[in-house]
């Protein structure tokens, strides 16, 4: 099984601000940090420092995507954000992201367990395999 956080941030959003609202993402699920196997964003945020400080701060690695990869999710995100699609081309990078990750990951369907939870600079979702 693969647990999966797919993350979204603005340019500078401190790693101390995507932590918290990943934990409170991971309480809500009922699961711990130590469950996960990977985060997720999309390419234009692979060299975002907090981004990168986080990943290495759980040993986790980091895999980005690609707005036209991310795009074939859709269909199953559950908010679809005008603003994201303006900045990235993408309606909801955490939810489609982690399940981009989650499904490359496990070679398996994935399931969003958490969706879009935001705080004023970042958005997460949980996907899950299995």
């Amino acid at each position: 099984m693969s647990l999966v956080a797919g993350l979204g941030c603005q340019r500078g959003c401190e790693v101390h601000s995507l932590l918290a609202l990943l934990d409170e993402a991971l309480a809500e699920a009922g699961v711990e940090r130590r469950q996960l196997t990977a985060l997720a964003s999309i390419d234009l945020k692979h060299a975002e420092p907090g981004l990168l400080a986080l990943a290495t701060a759980l040993d986790l690695p980091l895999c980005c995507f690609n707005a036209q990869h991310l795009a074939a999710y859709e269909g199953r995100l559950s908010h679809k954000s005008a603003v994201a699609f303006a900045h990235t081309g993408c309606y909801g990078i955490a939810e489609s992201a982690a399940l981009a990750a989650a499904e490359q990951l496990d070679a398996a369907p994935a399931r969003l367990l958490i969706t879009r939870r935001k705080n004023a600079r970042a958005t997460v979702a949980l996907a899950c395999t299995g």
